[in-house]
C-alpha cells in the first residue's frame, strides 16, 4: 500500500514537481519538471514511479515503470537525480522486479544500501587479469570452450535449441560454492518464470541467486531496466567481495523493448529499425564485467542472444560477439541430431578460456578437438555407403563415443576430474572398444573422489576402461 506521506514530504523538501499533461501508453509527458536531470527517478502521486527519458523546453517525457496508465493532471516528484536500486545480501535467495520488490511471497527485504542503475563501468587501472576458469558441469563447454570468471561469454542459438536448459545448468553447479549468480528474466512468460525458480528451488542452488523478473504483462519499461537494475545488484556483492555470474536471459527481447520505446519517442531508425545507440546500450552494461584489482572478485556476464534459423550475421548476434570474449552457438541441426546441449563445435570459441587450464587439460583438448574433426571427416565419408577403414571406423566409433558423453541431462553435472577421466577412458578404447558411456557415467564420480595423486589417477583410468569395456559376441 502506498504511503501518501512521501510524496507530501518530497514536496515539503522543495523536490522539483510537474503536472501530466499529456500518456501514451508508457510514455508520460510532464510539464513543470524541467530541472529534472535525464535519468532521474520520478514518483507520482498515486504511488507509481517513472524514469525521466528526456528534457526539452517545452516538456520532460518520463517512461512508466508500472503497467497502470496515468491519469492527465496528476502531480509528480522528482525522487532522485540518479536513478538507483536497493542492493545487498539479503537479495540472495530471492525472487524479485527490476525495482527489487519481492514477488516470491517471503516477505519484505531489508536492504542496506543503494546503487546507481546506469553506472559506468571500471576503468582498466581498476582490472585484474582473470586467471580461475567457471565450471559449469557441462562436460563440451568445460572441456572445449571453457569460461573464464570475469568473462563475457554470449550465449546464441534459435528458439527450443537449448540455451535456457544450458543456463539452468550453469546455475545449479555454482550450488555449494561462494559464486552467487544472478538470473535475469526479460520479456518472459509466467510459465518459463516458474519454470526456472521452480528448477532452482528443488536443486537448492536458489540459496546462492537472485532472480530478476520482468514479465511479458508487466510495463514495457520494466524489460527495458531489468538487465541493468540486475547489473547494479550484481555491482553490489561484486565490489563487496562476491564472486558474481550475471545471466541475461535474453538481450534480444530486451532490444525489441528498447526499439518499441525509442520508435514511439520518434528517433530515427536505423539498421533493423533499431535506434542508433543500440549498440551502446548493449556494451554499456557488458562492459561492466570483469576482475577487480582491489579485491580480486569477479563479475561474469552470460548474455543470451536469439538466433533465427540459426543466423548468426544478423544486426544483433554479430553486435553482441564483438563486445564479448567468446560465444557459444547452439543450433538446431545438432538438437535434431539429439546432441544436449546442441553446441556447435566448429562455430563456438572462448578467446581466452585456454589460459585456465593445466598443460595436461591444454594437450588432452588439443587432442579431443582433432578427434572431433576425425570424427566428422569420417562421418562425411559413411554417407556414401562404401566400406571404411579401419582407421575411419575407429574415428567414427571414438566421435560417437565423445558426443553420448557431452549428451547430458539437466540434472546432470560433472567436475572437471569427471569428466577428463571420461575422455581418457574413451581416447584409451582407441575405438576399437566399445564402451558403454551411461555405465561410465555411472560409476566416474566414485572413481573421481578416491583420486588423491597421479598413480590413483592413473588406476582409477584402468579401472573405468575394465568396468566399461563391452564384450562383444563372437560369430
Amino acid at each position: 500500500m502506498f504511503d501518501s506521506g512521501e510524496f507530501a514530504n518530497l514536496v515539503k523538501k522543495g523536490q522539483p514537481t510537474g503536472e501530466v499533461i499529456g500518456m501514451n501508453r508508457f510514455l508520460v509527458e510532464l510539464s513543470g519538471l524541467e530541472s529534472a536531470p535525464v535519468g532521474g527517478l520520478v514518483l507520482f502521486e498515486n504511488g507509481y514511479h517513472g524514469l525521466v527519458r528526456s528534457v526539452t523546453e517545452e516538456n520532460v517525457v518520463v517512461l512508466n515503470l508500472d503497467s497502470e496508465t496515468i491519469p492527465i493532471g496528476m502531480l509528480a516528484v522528482l525522487v532522485q537525480d540518479v536513478f538507483s536500486v536497493k542492493a545487498g545480501k539479503g537479495l540472495i535467495g530471492r525472487v524479485v522486479t527490476p525495482l527489487g520488490v519481492p514477488i516470491d511471497g517471503k516477505g519484505p527485504i531489508q536492504l542496506e544500501s543503494t546503487m546507481p542503475v546506469f553506472a559506468n563501468a571500471p576503468g582498466v587501472i581498476e582490472r585484474a587479469v582473470q586467471k580461475e576458469q567457471l565450471v559449469t558441469g557441462v562436460a563440451i563447454v568445460d572441456l572445449l570452450f571453457p569460461m573464464v570468471m570475469g568473462q563475457r561469454m554470449a550465449v546464441l542459438g534459435d528458439s527450443k535449441a537449448g540455451k535456457s536448459t544450458f543456463l539452468r545448468q550453469v546455475a545449479i553447479a555454482q550450488k555449494g560454492t561462494d559464486n552467487v549468480v544472478v538470473y535475469v528474466l526479460i520479456a518472459k512468460r509466467n510459465l518459463d518464470i516458474s519454470s526456472l525458480v521452480t528448477a532452482l528451488e528443488e536443486s537448492g542452488s536458489l540459496k546462492n541467486a537472485i532472480v530478476v523478473v520482468a514479465s511479458i504483462f508487466d510495463s514495457l519499461v520494466q524489460s527495458y531496466i531489468a538487465p541493468y537494475t540486475a547489473c547494479a545488484m550484481a555491482e553490489y556483492l561484486w565490489k563487496n567481495g562476491t564472486d558474481v555470474i550475471t545471466i541475461y536471459d535474453d538481450l534480444t527481447s530486451h532490444a525489441k523493448v528498447y526499439r518499441e520505446m525509442s520508435l514511439m519517442m520518434r528517433v530515427n531508425p536505423g539498421r533493423d529499425s533499431y535506434p542508433g545507440d543500440m549498440f551502446y546500450a548493449h556494451s554499456s552494461l557488458l562492459e561492466r564485467a570483469g576482475k577487480l584489482a582491489s579485491n580480486e572478485k569477479t563479475f561474469t556476464a552470460l548474455p543470451v542472444v536469439l538466433t533465427p534459423n540459426d543466423d548468426i550475421t544478423s544486426y544483433l548476434p554479430t553486435g553482441i560477439m564483438s563486445m564479448t570474449d567468446g560465444q557459444l552457438i547452439f543450433d538446431l541441426a545438432s538438437f535434431r541430431n539429439g546432441i544436449r546441449p546442441a553446441i556447435n563445435a566448429g562455430l563456438s570459441v572462448s578467446r581466452y578460456g585456454g589460459r585456465t587450464q593445466s598443460d595436461k587439460l591444454k594437450k588432452l583438448s588439443s587432442e579431443l578437438f582433432k578427434k572431433l574433426a576425425d570424427y566428422r571427416q569420417a562421418l562425411e565419408f559413411s554417407h556414401f555407403g562404401s566400406d571404411l577403414s579401419v582407421e575411419s571406423q575407429a574415428d567414427l566409433t571414438m566421435g560417437k563415443q565423445f558426443y553420448d558423453i557431452f549428451k547430458q541431462l539437466p540434472d546432470e553435472l560433472f567436475n572437471l576430474t569427471e569428466q577428463q577421466l571420461m575422455i581418457e577412458v574413451v581416447m584409451k578404447g582407441q575405438g576399437r572398444t566399445r564402451i558403454n558411456i551411461n555405465q561410465l557415467k555411472k560409476l566416474v564420480s566414485k572413481e573421481a573422489k578416491s583420486i588423491k595423486s597421479d598413480e590413483d589417477y592413473l588406476k582409477a583410468l584402468d579401472r573405468l576402461l575394465a568396468s566399461t569395456t563391452m564384450q562383444v559376441a563372437k560369430k
